[in-house]
């Protein structure tokens, strides 16, 4: 009997698909990684029995990186990223260990059947999956085939039997566009983004933003918005004169008529129509026409429509809408929500959809009738050769999805029913007046046939005032005849929709990465959202912009990059060669680099007039350790401190506050002292902002507090205040927060971690000391008498905090969540504080047999 393997994108398509194909005959079981299940059953495969094992991979398997060094942005200058520095595959999630994972449930296996999602970022992780799982399974006799690839758009019964029956094979081209868009944006965006956020927040203290970024999709995307903004900066309003009548063609009714000159841009000019048409008494009937009319139904639906009805009808972000849309697909409700397609395929089963609806209370009556009285073909649209349209594959009610997964849902049932109805017929009567020798017109619709407004009724024709009947020739009283002066108004801000549309028209990412881009320029603080998903850009945001436009237009312009997604399809066609695109375009964008750099000092004009020097921006915090003069806490993202005098600039932990620490001084260094704090409830250290940003010792690293410093003496230190290895990563110290009491408590180093104890407590102090059960570090407590819950009215007490029984009802872990034992020990007394010789603080501890009391202990995540 033959083992098959299995591979789709997340585990809850894994588990629908081998549903479907074993019939609900499988037994499932955890994988060793914990997030992705195995799913097992026997059966036939290419006419041979087998045993099945279907699982899943969580997205990615690897990410594309820099090695080592290439990672610093001190160490490498931004240049050398274009060409020199190399690149490696690296875990996309490394706490999954999917690689192992997947070799794990792989040895042995004869054949492998890759189900994942069937567009381009699909074909590439059938390729990372192989190259993990290939190596461990049987080897193939002589010529014998093992590798299939499973085509399907949706997972419905017929859908998955039928790509089970008609197995493929990976498409390597497909995968090599991914891989060369992958490099390209690596290395385009880290080099620019490294050195214009280093450049310009090392001199400007106000720009709100952590990261200055740059991406070859996401600049053009940012550049449609600003685009906009200076059309209504640079708008002037202009005034315009328009002429009125109304006609009363029955005694209590009055028709308002259109001029058919529209507007006069003249005063004096409108005054002279108004003057001649006054002197008319009444309007006459100069022609009648009625012409019958039609509304076309819309196009099937693909993802770039879906994504500009969700923003601009049902006010969700895109890539809100995607990830709504994507669980909606993965339930089995719609079909695969990734498509460039409006055209249905002629084998398509447009009425087993339809019969789906038949008994939604919303649209039954409507689906019943195009049953019975036969379905219109839809609309042909544009076949991009990926996926079916989307649309809706069983049904659903707003019970069973709820919020807005209800209300897109509902919207793509809408147009699917909307693309197989009728078109929209109305009657439309257009009657032309003379006043005088002005023309004047009115018209009016009257629906005959609603069609698909039915079903759809925000396309519906709105209801006009019924013209009077009237032949060529015949006369009414004049109501009124008015001159209106208004004035032209700019456009308005680019609305999420609009800014899809264009992304699309100009070939700026694809369908899968649009909402992506637009949240980026969000989350970087280049534009806000405004009210009706309008999309304004910020300061910064226009400044780089203009800053681009004045150093290089093609760095904003989507001229380059719609031109680089072209090479990027004809590799996934097979028609271009990957190294040569790969190499071309680097070398375009290495150039465009260099002249960026040399110029920089014209985006820097524009930077001074909105923004404040770093010397200027902040308040006054602590003392710098090399003039002993007050440096200036930034409070805007970044968070940093600046010395004026030194004309230095010291990195800070982000998103919490930072205050002075009690005026104490680092040994190393005579800086001052900093607290970070993310709340009363959270973690909080002190760190010295010189050693921060500069590690003094070789087994730190950059961006380490006093809680992870190796300093053998100072009493901030490590050394002096770690109590034993983290109850929940493999790495990390408890350590005291000596700064916390009355309310004390202990936090990892490493992960979100906090241990409350000891409240109300007078003083708490970490012991030279060791536990002899688990040789974590003893801690000295000592209460107040009137507080103290220690037994026999004691006030002082040392112990283990995990082990000794007096402090088992005074120890609270309330915010981790515990995954595994709690592990202390090692093979020196000192070790489970991290203060062994010659070993990194937080390595894994050899524990001795815990006491029972242990397991008492609970923890859950920040």
């Amino acid at each position: 009997m033959r083992t098959v393997l299995m591979v789709a994108e997340k585990p809850s398509l894994a588990q629908s698909i081998a549903k479907i194909l074993s019939r609900g005959n499988m037994s499932s079981r955890k994988g060793l990684n914990g997030a992705c299940s195995v799913h097992e059953y026997t059966g036939s495969f290419i006419g041979q029995s087998a045993h099945f094992k279907m699982t899943s991979v969580c997205g990615h398997v690897m990410t594309l990186d820099f090695i080592g060094k290439y990672n610093s942005w001190d160490k490498v200058d931004p240049a050398e990223l274009f060409s020199k520095a190399p690149t490696e595959k690296k875990e996309a999630n490394p706490k999954l260990t999917m690689v192992k994972f997947l070799q794990v449930e792989g040895r042995g296996c004869d054949c492998i059947v890759l189900w994942l999602d069937c567009d381009k970022e699909g074909e590439n992780i059938c390729f990372e999956v192989l190259d993990a799982v290939l190596p461990v399974m049987n080897k193939p006799r002589g010529t014998e085939r093992t590798i299939y690839r499973a085509k399907f758009s949706s997972i419905t019964d017929t859908d998955i039997c039928n790509a089970m029956n008609h197995l493929g094979e990976p498409n390597r081209n497909e995968a090599l566009s991914v891989d060369a868009r992958q490099e390209l944006d690596l290395r385009i965006g880290c080099a620019f983004t490294r050195f214009q956020t280093k450049y310009f927040q090392g001199k400007y203290g106000n720009l709100d933003s952590s990261l200055i970024s740059f991406g070859p999709c996401q600049t053009p995307t940012l550049g449609f918005c600003v685009e906009r903004h200076d059309k209504i900066q640079s708008f002037k309003p202009e005034t315009y004169w328009v002429l009125q009548a109304k006609v009363n063609p029955e005694k209590e009714s009055s028709l308002t008529l259109d001029w058919d000159r529209v507007r006069v841009f003249d005063r004096e000019v409108a005054q002279m129509f108004l003057n001649i048409t006054k002197m008319a008494k009444e309007a006459k009937v100069e022609s009648v026409s009625k012409k019958e009319k039609v509304k076309q139904r819309p196009l099937a639906l693909n993802t770039v429509e879906m994504l500009r009805v969700a923003s601009a009808a049902l006010g969700m972000g895109p890539q809100h809408a995607m990830q709504i849309a994507e669980r909606l697909y993965t339930q089995g409700y719609i079909s695969y929500p990734r498509t460039e397609t409006t055209h249905y395929p002629e084998n398509f089963d447009l009425k087993g959809c339809l019969r789906q609806q038949a008994n939604n209370p919303y649209w039954a009556e409507t689906v019943k009738v195009l049953l019975s009285e036969g379905i219109n073909r839809p609309r042909k649209g544009h076949d991009a050769g990926d996926h079916p349209p989307i649309t809706p594959m069983r049904a659903a009610t707003e019970a069973e999805l709820g919020g807005d997964g209800w209300r897109l849902y509902e919207y793509i049932t809408r147009h699917f029913i909307a693309t197989v109805s009728a078109d929209c017929k109305y009657l439309q009567t257009t009657i032309s007046f003379s006043i005088g020798p002005e023309r004047f017109t009115c018209v009016g619709k009257v629906v005959t046939s609603p069609g698909f407004t039915e079903i759809m009724p925000w396309h519906s024709i709105p209801l006009e005032e019924s013209l009077p009947h009237c032949e060529k020739g015949d006369l009414f009283p004049i109501g009124e005849i008015k001159l209106l002066e208004k004035q032209t108004s700019p456009p308005d801000y680019l609305t999420e929709a609009e800014l899809i549309t264009l992304m699309e028209k100009h070939g700026i990412g694809t369908d899968a990465s649009i909402p992506v881009h637009i949240n980026n320029i969000c989350q970087r603080n280049y534009v806000t959202v405004e009210t009706g998903r309008r999309l304004k850009p910020t300061n910064l945001g226009i400044v780089l912009v203009h800053g681009y436009y004045k150093i290089d237009a093609e760095l904003v312009l989507p001229t380059i990059r719609s031109a680089v997604e072209k090479q990027l399809n004809l590799i996934a066609l097979g028609k271009a060669n990957y190294h040569q695109v790969l190499e071309h375009t680097l070398d375009i964008f290495k150039r465009k680099f260099h002249y960026f750099v040399d110029s920089i000092a014209g985006m820097d004009e524009l930077m001074e007039v909105s923004f404040s020097p770093l010397a200027a921006t902040g308040k006054p915090l602590s003392r710098c350790g090399k003039c002993h003069r007050f440096m200036k806490y930034i409070q805007a993202k970044p968070s940093r401190l600046h010395c004026s005098h030194c004309d230095d600039t010291y990195s800070l932990p982000q998103n919490g506050t930072i205050k002075l620490y009690k005026e104490l001084r680092c040994p190393l260094d005579d800086f001052e002292l900093v607290l970070w704090s993310s709340g009363s409830r959270g973690k909080s250290y002190p760190l010295c902002p010189y050693c921060y940003n500069h590690p003094p010792f070789r087994d730190m690293k950059k961006g380490m507090g006093c809680n992870e410093c190796t300093h053998p003496t100072c009493q901030h230190s490590l050394s002096m205040l770690g109590i034993g290895q983290c109850v929940e990563c493999e790495n990390g110290v408890l350590v005291l927060d000596s700064t916390s009491g009355p309310k004390w408590k202990m936090a990892c180093n490493k992960c979100n971690v906090v241990v409350h104890f000891f409240e109300n407590a007078h003083k708490v102090r970490v012991s030279p000391e060791t536990c002899d059960l688990c040789e974590a570090a003893l801690v000295d407590v000592d209460f107040n008498k009137a507080k103290s819950p220690l037994p026999g009215d004691e006030t002082q007490h040392s112990g283990c905090v995990f082990c000794d029984p007096v402090f088992q009802d005074l120890v609270e872990l309330k915010h981790a969540a515990m995954r595994h034992p709690m592990h202390r020990g090692g093979q020196g007394k000192r070790q489970g504080r991290g203060r062994g010789k010659g070993r990194r603080p937080g390595g894994r501890l050899n524990p001795k047999k815990p006491k029972d009391k242990m397991a008492a202990l609970a923890a859950y995540f920040v």
